[in-house]
């Protein structure tokens, strides 16, 4: 190929709509192999969304360090607990109206750990509205019994009823009396 077939040859060759529609073609076919991959595994992952979404969460509440609070805000946060049908862990401290969960929370959906400490004492008015001092609400701590089941009831009584000091039982065979210990994977 000498001259002009030469030349006309080397123009073809690089023409720029014969060179992009040669490759684009060859571009094509590999974006389609990433792109069909591409879709099944979006299909994939969205069908493992469904089925995560589909199956109810399970979470625990672990209690560790709870001091106690407002028995109205522990009501209301047990009560949701409940209705979600969660377990409880009782990790660590659990004071004061944060033992209402065995009133609310069904027993056999709480457990204690080793570490498990329960506090017990008389419902009192805010301090902060009482210039720092202890105002002991007598309907506070009836309603706060009310709660209770059984077992808690019984071990209050044996340990001289609900006082303005706090009252304790740490993990053992008398705590063992109110609640189950949790199992081993905990």
């Amino acid at each position: 190929m000498r001259g002009m077939d030469w030349l006309q040859y080397r123009l073809r060759r690089l023409d720029p709509r014969r060179t992009l529609a040669r490759d684009d073609s060859a571009v094509s076919r590999r974006f389609n192999r990433i792109d069909g991959r591409l879709m099944r595994a979006m299909g994939l992952m969205l069908c493992l969304a469904v089925i995560c979404a589909a199956v109810p969460a399970r979470a625990d509440l672990r209690i560790t360090r709870d001091h106690g609070g407002y028995v109205t805000e522990y009501k209301a946060k047990y009560e949701q607990i409940r209705a979600r049908h969660e377990r409880v862990i009782i990790d660590g401290i659990c004071n004061s109206a944060c033992t209402m969960v065995f009133g609310i929370v069904p027993m056999n959906k709480i457990c204690v750990t080793p570490r498990a400490s329960l506090g017990f004492h008389q419902a009192y008015y805010d301090k902060s509205f009482t210039f720092g001092i202890k105002v002991i609400s007598s309907e506070g701590t009836s309603d706060l019994m009310a709660y209770y089941p059984s077992s808690v009831k019984d071990w209050i009584r044996r340990n001289g009823g609900l006082t303005p000091q706090m009252k304790k039982i740490k993990n053992g065979p008398e705590l063992w009396k109110i609640v189950d210990p949790c199992p081993e994977d905990f």
